[in-house]
């Protein structure tokens, strides 16, 4: 077994598309308008975003990491290309980095370095 795709609910399709794709730098793989979802190419896991009107499930910490080189020149691209973080690059007890951003419905990611050390 293993885990082939993870999704985020949000509130508006086209400006999550536009966040992921326009903003990280995402490649998307489909749209679905009429059903809310696209996906985009996230290294082996496919990443995808649903539509919903269910305000419970938008806004919410998902655990979800996204992997990059050098976490400081990520950070300072991101925020230079207006991306809302709540935790600057900061190291953990565990002895790695982490970053949290949120996309535009607020739904808490990781930016991580690959759990290197510092």
């Amino acid at each position: 077994m293993k885990i082939g795709y993870v999704n985020v609910f949000v509130s508006n399709l086209s400006t999550t598309v536009s966040f992921f794709e326009n903003t990280l730098g995402l490649m998307c793989n489909s749209i679905e308008v009429d059903h809310g979802y696209a996906s985009f190419t996230a290294g082996p896991i496919s990443f995808g975003i649903a539509q919903t009107d269910e305000s419970a499930l938008i806004g919410r910490h998902t655990g979800i990491g996204f992997m990059v080189d050098d976490i400081d020149q990520t950070y300072s691209m991101m925020r230079a290309a207006g991306v809302e973080f709540t935790m600057a690059p900061t190291k953990q007890p565990w002895g790695g980095t982490l970053a949290l951003f949120n996309d535009p419905d607020g739904n808490l990611y990781y930016l991580d370095p690959g759990h290197q050390t510092q």
